[in-house]
């Protein structure tokens, strides 16, 4: 298989532009900008590069577990 043909995974392509989303737990998500929103999920930055978007989430994603282990571990 050549690799003009090999397809690539529009999560990790860096010639799309992408958002960044969050949820109510506060995770947050890139999301490529062809694809519709999920329900639940609100776009929070973007449209821009996939770097860009992975910048803001570096600096706004302070807590890099998922709200709901976060809220498992506390009850347990």
């Amino acid at each position: 298989m050549s690799s003009e043909s090999k397809s690539i995974n529009p999560f990790d392509d860096d010639t799309y532009q992408f958002f960044v989303l969050i949820n109510a737990a506060g995770d947050y998500s890139l999301w490529p900008g062809f694809a519709r929103v999920p329900e639940a999920w609100q776009v929070v930055f973007g449209l821009a590069g996939r770097q860009q978007c992975l910048d803001y989430v570096e600096t706004h994603w302070l807590n890099l577990h998922p709200a709901a282990a976060h809220r498992t571990s506390q009850e347990g």
